[in-house]
């Protein structure tokens, strides 16, 4: 804790897609030494570097592999990750009701399908439905069970026109949301938004996505395909490849006859594997229910120091801190302590999502401290 008396470093703020270097110095006065006074100085000139607008931030790679990046678990493993995606089909074909399932799913932290989902908070702007449909549509699928953690809405502003405002204080009011579903895009393309242009395409998805970055959460955008079929069926998304090509990923529905129950369900992103999944969707409930994935995902093997590290931090002794060299010592592994600590750097969400072990790696005053702290996962 930073005693506010004292003259300490500014807090400057860090982008999305960047963490403070460990190297730099946290959580201290620069009373306490010739070293701390050296770090502020250095601080100083970073900051006043990055008001310069011909100035480019670089990061070096060995600052990149010393650094630990904040985790980012996905909402459903092998599905759904955080993130903006672009969720598309033809009308009337049954999205929406697979947008309240993985809503739903997600609210009450229970598996979809054959995949582990991570229960967190959920906002549907259900944006062509009323209230009354969302009712009947809601009972039919899931009875009874309903959940606090899921709302709705049916009316929202328009980017740049009331609904940047609207969601940042959804999310200041619950910092605990995981999701956010927009169904459709199309309602809350800003006003002179027909301009279907690469360029504007790509904006507003770059919009959406700086604040579903911000925040650490997915956001879900609903939207349409042509009528014209491609060979590549993210070729079929309407509008023009700005949407998909801002966007972190996409998935298409489709059925080969409108009137069948059988879809399939086509998965592509930087986060997740490629996947082709076959959904037949219940007459009487509604639900889409799995009938079997094209190609089983694949999974990283095993990796015997997170192994290592999974076996001594436990319920029974859920916190370690200390020196990397002390590190080495209590895991018992033979490397260097900076090897050890880089190799952790890069595979801290990694711990995280398989082991539920935050990893952490400062420099403090007395030297780096790193610790190892088993939490508990939200959906546990």
């Amino acid at each position: 804790m930073i005693d506010k008396k004292e003259v300490t470093a500014p807090n400057v703020s860090v982008g999305t897609d960047t963490e403070q270097s460990i190297q730099k110095c946290t959580d201290i006065s620069i009373n306490d030494n010739d070293e701390n006074i050296k770090c502020f100085e250095k601080m100083q000139r970073d900051l006043m570097l990055s008001l310069d607008p011909s100035y480019l931030k670089t990061i070096s790679m060995s600052e990149l592999y010393d650094t630990v990046y904040q985790s980012k678990p996905p909402l459903i493993d092998g599905l759904l990750y955080p993130g903006t995606y672009i969720f598309a089909g033809a009308p009337k074909l049954g999205k929406s009701f697979l947008m309240a399932q993985l809503a739903y799913h997600i609210s009450t932290g229970t598996p979809l399908w054959n995949y582990t989902v991570r229960k967190g908070t959920v906002l549907y702007l259900a944006l062509e439905d009323d209230y009354h449909r969302l009712q009947e549509r809601l009972y039919r699928m899931f009875g009874t069970e309903s959940t606090d953690n899921l709302n709705f809405s049916v009316s929202a502003g328009q980017l740049g026109n009331g609904l940047d405002e609207q969601l940042t204080r959804f999310m200041a009011e619950h910092p605990d949301t995981k999701l956010i579903i927009i169904d459709t895009l199309q309602k809350v393309r800003e006003v002179g938004g027909d301009n279907y242009s690469y360029a504007n395409d790509y904006e507003i998805i770059t919009r959406l996505k700086k604040f579903a970055d911000s925040c650490g959460i997915c956001l879900l955008l609903v939207h349409h395909t042509r009528k014209q079929n491609a060979d590549d069926k993210f070729d079929m998304i309407s509008g023009t490849n700005g949407l998909l090509g801002a966007a972190d990923g996409g998935f298409i529905l489709r059925k080969e006859k409108r009137t069948s129950n059988a879809a399939t369900l086509e998965v592509s992103g930087r986060d997740q594997p490629d996947q082709k999944i076959y959904l037949n969707r219940n007459p009487e409930t509604l639900v889409w229910e799995l009938e079997k994935t094209e190609t089983e995902l694949w999974k990283q093997p095993p990796d015997p120091l997170l192994e290592n590290i999974a076996d001594k931090v436990t319920r029974g002794n859920s916190e370690w801190q200390g020196t990397p060299t002390e590190l080495v010592d209590f895991l018992g592994v033979d490397m260097k302590a900076n090897a050890l600590t880089m190799k952790l750097n890069i595979n801290a969400g990694r711990l995280f999502n398989e082991y539920e072990i935050r990893y952490q790696n400062k420099r403090c005053h007395d030297g780096r401290r790193v610790s190892l702290t088993l939490e508990q996962r939200d959906d546990a």
